[in-house]
């Protein structure tokens, strides 16, 4: 009687702590590889290009026809030039860390899948967003959003000892290609196909968004050119005031992303896009030898790791237990109500058509809180303070990356190798 009552006790303790060990925070080393193990499983392409979420690939006629929207917008390939790009920094700063050839050649397939990107148009500065199942039709609107991340991406890979000399040589030129092309369009970014002639976005606007963008890319075309004329438009754009500005450029990057806040309403779920803006003042200020300039730049940097610690806290808001419905990966029963368009007006109306029923709730869910905390800490990491390291940890250990819809959870990886490079 009491070696069976022995051997009961025995199960329920083993079965206590087996229901916690399921329970047990992971560490923050077994998250990411967790988190690359199911981006470069899931995710990542044969091209070597970073889908939004698992779901169908968007056709030759279905790029052709605009189909849902021009933009490609709610398809897997909306964001693949702005993604990979992102995720090459992380790449990098992983080889560098491990040491490991694997990971190496992960960066270099990134690289690749970048280069494959400007290649499939004829019109000079293009990055498409992805491709279709052809593996070259792409849909024609590109942005500022794509094109920025692209070019930083290849740029900092380029930086690494990992590309070979020929393919260096290649990567460059095809940059100075685009941005040549940029100042050729005045700083605004190029359609093809049936919009072929038509521009998105203004890299000059008064805008957080693309003020450290615009320098960035100068600062790039200098560095790869060692053309003074080049050195000369950066200066003289850092302290210019763009149109409707009481500012100067480089008092717009000190002032963050909170310049840019009431441009975004109620939304709490933006920061996605302003770690490339971040990575941008990191570079502007690391070769800045103007002290005021400089001084802009680290107080943007800063005031952006004050602005995000509270969208970063909202981390441990998700439940990696949720099962709110992705509706989005049959994205052809979301957004049917399509027809031509042939303006950028049009395909902008034409995106806002779709049915929440279908789509469900699990998107907005992980936007709000799990990429956005994972952006937040990216912001914070790319500051560089130490005493954050701690917390950042943190937040990307939090999550079950087996379980998330969404490929945006490459921040975990962007955040992490920050630092620990540092």
């Amino acid at each position: 009687m009491n070696f069976l009552y022995k051997s009961k006790a025995l199960i329920c303790l083993a079965a206590f702590l087996l229901v916690q060990l399921a329970h047990a925070q992971p560490t923050p080393e077994t998250a990411i590889q967790q988190a690359n193990h199911a981006l470069w499983t899931k995710f990542i392409d044969k091209y070597g290009i970073v889908n939004d979420f698992v779901g169908e690939r968007p056709t030759a006629n279905d790029c052709r026809l605009s189909r849902p929207n021009a933009f490609g917008w709610w398809t897997p390939i909306e964001d693949g030039a702005f993604f990979t790009g992102l995720y090459l920094i992380a790449a990098c700063d992983r080889a560098k860390t491990t040491k490991n050839e694997t990971d190496r050649d992960k960066a270099r397939i990134l690289a690749q899948g970048l280069l494959k990107l400007s290649l499939v148009s004829d019109v000079p500065g293009f990055i498409a967003r992805g491709v279709s199942t052809d593996g070259k039709t792409h849909y024609p609107n590109g942005s500022n959003d794509q094109t920025i991340p692209w070019v930083y991406g290849l740029y900092y890979y380029l930086k690494t000892d990992i590309p070979t000399p020929t393919e260096s040589k290649i990567m460059r030129d095809k940059i100075v290609e685009v941005i040549q092309a940029l100042q050729i369009a005045d700083w605004r970014f190029p359609s093809d196909g049936m919009f072929t002639g038509k521009f998105r976005d203004d890299l000059r606007d008064n805008r957080f968004l693309e003020a450290p963008c615009y320098l960035l890319l100068l600062k790039i075309m200098h560095q790869l050119t060692n053309d003074g004329k080049w050195a000369s438009l950066y200066h003289s754009a850092a302290h210019e005031k763009p149109e409707g500005s009481l500012k100067t450029r480089g008092e717009v990057c000190a002032e963050g992303i909170e310049y840019d806040v009431k441009m975004w309403g109620e939304s709490k779920s933006y920061l996605w896009i302003y770690v490339m803006k971040q990575a941008a003042l990191v570079e502007l200020a690391s070769s800045e030898t103007d002290a005021a300039l400089k001084a802009h730049f680290q107080t943007g940097l800063k005031r952006n790791r004050d602005f995000v610690m509270k969208f970063a806290q909202r981390y441990t808001e998700f439940n990696n237990h949720d099962e709110k419905v992705f509706g989005n990966a049959d994205w052809r029963a979301c957004y049917t109500d399509w027809y031509p368009q042939f303006t950028i007006e049009e395909a902008i109306a034409v995106s806002k058509l779709k049915n929440d029923a279908k789509i469900g709730k699990r998107k907005g869910y992980e936007r709000e809180l799990m990429t956005t905390p994972l952006a937040a800490a990216s912001i914070m990491a790319l500051f560089g303070n130490k005493a954050d390291c701690d917390f950042i940890r943190k937040v990307v250990a939090h999550y079950d990356y087996s379980k998330l819809y969404l490929g945006e959870f490459l921040y975990a990886e962007f955040a992490y190798y920050k630092t620990v490079c540092q």
